[in-house]
């Protein structure tokens, strides 16, 4: 056989594949009816099981890639009876009632921000915010718990910088809190080696900073033998150096906070990537989504089981979402089982997003969608 009678023959079969997994579909819209009618849920993962067992057995020697197959079936099949049964409902209520304008310049607001004066996180929120007044506070827990308390209306925390990578803390406090994301920013970061006036360089022998920071720029602590601890933020690394008796130490910090604590910029330029971004999240515990809003983020936890992630992750490919970031933390008092937070590209007002979402709101244990937000 030649290689156009074997197309010709794989055409051939696809044309079958294609009118079987049409029956199929048809199949489970009438189980989603009748499921309706009876009240049933739509989710039955013992049945699946079975299937995927008995598909992964009958095909020999390509059993696993028939499991994967069938596994994705399943997943299409279930998306159209949550269409069918309305699932979701409390999301699509949430959604259609969010509010879609962001007081960007309202002097009225309250904002909470993580550190002190002169912070990078204070940029981000001036930034966003121009005529806002920043509350600084110590601990992301502290930013989070002020929201809580109603006092700021929005919140703004680093999430990952991409030199030193996720800040797992506020990934945590989010995966807790569930707030929603209501905007983001990036801002290029460029770090100062800041000290007392009077102190030389070659005199510093101990540098303190955020631990992001101090990743952002290891390779210039390792290459002079620098020691170095970490501090609550990089602004108050500095308030702390100008305010020791010390002359042997510095602060990593943004120009900002040198200028604000009095402190003499040493160095500039020594961290480890020139192309140093942090991106920051404004957090809310309000709904906004802007019209032009373009990424999505939500969170879920999974079953400890092989397939498990793969099998959701099918779903956003089959509804040509595209997938922007992945994190998974430890479940607390679980063992093994794992919260995903996701954020990925999309409006929810495209035709097959919020299907989806309303699909998965219903199917996924711990579920929350966390907001649909503009990244500036």
């Amino acid at each position: 056989m030649n290689l156009d009678e074997i197309r010709k023959e794989i055409d051939s079969i696809d044309s079958q594949i294609v009118e079987l997994f049409t029956k199929r579909m048809e199949c489970s819209r009438s189980v989603a009816e009748y499921k309706l009618e009876n009240g049933m849920k739509i989710f039955d993962p013992e049945r699946e099981l079975k299937i995927l067992d008995k598909a992964e057995k009958n095909a020999g020697k390509y059993g696993s890639s028939a499991r994967q197959l069938y596994a994705a079936i399943m997943e299409l099949s279930r998306a159209l009876q949550h269409e069918m049964l309305g699932s979701g409902e409390k999301l699509r209520n949430a959604v259609c009632s969010a509010k879609n304008e962001i007081p960007y310049s309202s002097s009225d607001l309250k904002l909470a921000c993580f550190g002190v004066p002169g912070t990078y996180t204070g940029r981000a929120c001036m930034m966003v915010f121009p005529n806002g007044t920043p509350m600084y506070y110590p601990s992301f827990q502290d930013v989070f718990s002020a929201i809580q308390r109603d006092e700021a209306s929005f919140g703004v925390v680093p999430i990952e910088n991409s030199t030193a990578g996720s800040v797992t803390e506020v990934y945590d406090l989010m995966l807790k809190y569930r707030y929603y994301i209501v905007s983001a920013v990036d801002i290029s970061i460029d770090h100062c080696l800041a000290a007392k006036k009077g102190t030389r360089l070659e005199d510093v022998r101990k540098v303190y900073s955020h631990r992001q920071a101090l990743l952002q720029c290891s390779e210039y602590l390792r290459s002079r033998g620098l020691r170095h601890e970490e501090y609550q933020s990089t602004a108050a690394a500095a308030q702390m150096a100008a305010a020791s008796g010390k002359d042997d130490i510095a602060a990593i910090c943004s120009k900002d906070a040198a200028r604000e604590y009095g402190l003499e910029v040493l160095l500039t330029g020594f961290q480890n990537s020139p192309d140093n971004t942090t991106r920051f999240l404004v957090i809310s515990k309000e709904l906004y989504i802007e019209n032009d809003a373009d990424k999505i983020s939500l969170c879920f936890s999974l079953p400890h089981r092989t397939g498990s992630l793969y099998n959701i992750l099918c779903r956003f490919a089959a509804d040509g979402l595209n997938l922007t970031k992945i994190e998974s933390r430890p479940k607390a008092g679980t063992g093994f089982e794992y919260l995903f937070y996701l954020d990925f590209a999309g409006n929810m007002n495209d035709k097959n997003t919020l299907p989806l979402m309303r699909a998965l709101s219903d199917e996924l244990a711990d579920f929350s969608f966390l907001g649909n937000y503009k990244e500036h």
